[in-house]
């Protein structure tokens, strides 16, 4: 009999301690670190802008990210300065984390979610619902696929596809141009224009011959990048522009770098108003 009443005391035992894990993990609040503006945004469409309590410097887009603790960009984000905010789960694109960061964060118990962000319509679609899969918010994703869908089918085309030459500026000494399987490529093809930039992938530094060979029709910057330069004037006398279409007509396109190459739930509003501008 006492066997049996110690058995018994045994698993009630253990059944409490399972009921009050489960108590205690319901009642610990979320705290989210986000290593990726795009990533950010969805969170924040989700529902979930609360419990978010650090981002990385990309996470622009709601204006009130920009006032949560810093972590970094991209893969210079250390385990240090992310653990300090007391994550219990971190989250971003698999460009976001070196490996062996990841695993320290993993080793001091935080969650690590990271995800493969695919430069199309599609891949903005997956993101998206992976990501309400992950804080069980799934049940939000038709009403934001919807107005994606909707955003999208507002851009209006322009009747010939310009050649469009992005350049990523931080003022005069750095000064990059976007090549093939950049977001900022497909954003441009999404918005009806051609990118101006072929035979390279990625970036390389812009040169007055390579502009000169590209001859685009339009330049396409961040708003950020236009103003190191001293705004449209500025741009004009680097070397090589005065001799392209865009050059000599002054078209010149800026907008929000965030939205424009970001790939997330405003990719419609992206769309739409770059095409206007490609008119």
């Amino acid at each position: 009999m006492l066997t049996r009443f110690s058995f018994l005391l045994k698993i009630s035992l253990l059944v409490g301690l399972l009921l009050l894990n489960r108590i205690s993990q319901a009642t610990t609040p979320t705290r989210i670190v986000s290593l990726n503006g795009t990533v950010s945004e969805i969170i924040c469409q989700l529902g979930l802008q609360s419990q978010l309590v650090g981002v990385d410097v990309t996470s622009t887009y709601p204006e009130a990210l920009t006032k949560l603790p810093k972590v970094g960009h991209n893969r210079n984000i250390s385990a240090e300065g992310v653990l300090a905010l007391s994550p219990t789960i971190v989250v971003g694109t698999m460009e976001s984390l070196k490996p062996e960061v990841a695993s320290q964060l993993k080793s001091a118990g935080v969650t690590v979610q990271l995800f493969t962000q695919e430069y199309s319509v599609a891949g903005t679609k997956k993101l998206m619902q992976q990501l309400a899969a992950a804080f069980n918010e799934s049940a939000k994703v038709p009403a934001l696929t919807k107005q994606l869908d909707t955003e999208l089918a507002k851009a209006k085309k322009p009747a010939k596809a310009p050649k469009v030459l992005f350049i990523y500026a931080r003022g005069t000494g750095t000064m990059m141009v976007a090549g093939q399987g950049t977001s900022v490529e497909k954003v441009i093809g999404l918005a009806g224009g051609q990118n101006a930039a072929t035979g390279f992938t990625d970036f390389k530094p812009l040169t007055a011959e390579a502009l000169v060979a590209a001859n685009p029709d339009v330049l396409l910057l961040f708003d950020s990048g236009l103003q190191s330069l001293g705004g449209k004037a500025g741009l004009l006398k680097v070397p090589g522009i005065a001799q392209t279409n865009a050059g000599r007509t002054g078209r010149v396109v800026e907008m929000d770098g965030q939205l424009l190459s970001g790939f997330g739930p405003r990719l419609g509003q992206a769309t739409t108003e770059l095409a206007s501008k490609l008119q």
